[in-house]
């Protein structure tokens, strides 16, 4: 779940799909116990600060590659504030995945 905040253009189809789906789990979280999203902002997984814009910015990506989105997103993380380090991201994305990291348009 590391690639969080990398250029959504720069995902594969898996990883970009998998980012939208991954955000609406850890909101889903929240809105019920919050244990999972909660460890997770505390390793720097997450930016639960950030959910909205960042999955609006991935449907955009979705969208203009001509994905289906309909799956708004409700957000009320309250207090939890997390931070991401891009460059890690990028270095774990890299290593994993040879269809990322590529400009799509």
């Amino acid at each position: 779940m590391r690639m969080w905040m990398i250029e959504p253009r720069l995902l594969c189809r898996n990883h970009l799909l998998g980012e939208h789906f991954e955000i609406h789990c850890a909101v889903g979280n929240l809105h019920k116990d919050g244990k999972w999203a909660t460890y997770l902002t505390k390793q720097g997984y997450l930016e639960p600060q950030n959910f909205k814009q960042r999955h609006d910015e991935i449907v955009i990506e979705m969208e203009q590659r001509g994905y289906n989105h309909k799956s708004p997103l409700e957000v009320d993380v309250g207090f939890l504030v997390g931070h991401v380090d891009k460059s890690i991201s990028m270095k774990d994305l890299k290593n994993r995945c040879v269809r990322c990291l590529v400009d799509r348009r």
